[in-house]
């Protein structure tokens, strides 16, 4: 099984900007604070923009060896060295690792218990279930899916030797629950900036 990092921490370009960060400063903050699972997600960016973001922000955190994972863009993620992570509506995996290789990290969303049993079948390095809570940074079509069902992925994950991330509404208060029912990263994009700290934030949920 892959080891991942406890906290899956989202450079989100719009949430980022929004507080006042730069996406390459805000991806050396949450190194700065020992996270080293980040995955930037630019949904309005072009592809110049969001190639030129990945590849600064490789730069960035290469001196702390950091996997860096491009959201939604197979062929971004192969010309930045980064792995990929994509949603129901993406590219499948297997086309994802016809243009990112073997290699790669590759994770990929699902949003009930019949979608993860379907996942875990795909050329994945692991899977992500959610949203875990209602969540108003990122915008989504399904229900808050709860800690049971959270509990239920993680069943069907491990059984076939994948790692379990866990997103949607997460807070450094709701971590341990989340954790506690099975999930082997939380991935969180707010909670990381409600404090105008986040590196000091990241500390605080890694040593949750």
């Amino acid at each position: 099984m892959l080891k991942l990092s406890r906290l899956n921490a989202i450079v989100d370009v719009d949430a980022s900007e929004r507080a006042g960060w730069d996406p390459v400063d805000l991806a050396r903050a949450f190194v700065d604070g020992g996270a080293t699972f980040l995955q930037i997600r630019a949904k309005q960016a072009s592809s110049a923009r969001l190639l030129d973001l990945a590849l600064r922000i490789g730069d960035a955190v290469r001196p702390a060896e950091a996997m860096v994972i491009v959201n939604d863009r197979a062929d971004v993620a192969r010309l930045a060295g980064a792995g990929v992570h994509v949603g129901q509506d993406d590219l499948s995996p297997r086309d994802v690792r016809a243009v990112v290789g073997a290699a790669a990290i590759v994770g990929l969303s699902t949003h009930t218990v019949e979608q993860m049993q379907a996942a875990v079948r795909e050329p994945v390095s692991y899977v992500a279930i959610g949203p875990a809570f209602s969540t108003a940074t990122k915008a989504t079509r399904y229900d808050a899916i709860g800690l049971e069902t959270v509990r239920a992925a993680a069943e069907v994950a491990h059984a076939a030797g994948l790692p379990l991330v866990a997103i949607g509404g997460i807070t450094l208060a709701r971590m341990r629950d989340v954790v506690d029912a099975g999930a082997d990263a939380v991935a969180v994009i707010g909670d990381l900036l409600a404090t105008g700290d986040p590196a000091g934030r990241v500390r605080e949920y890694l040593r949750s």
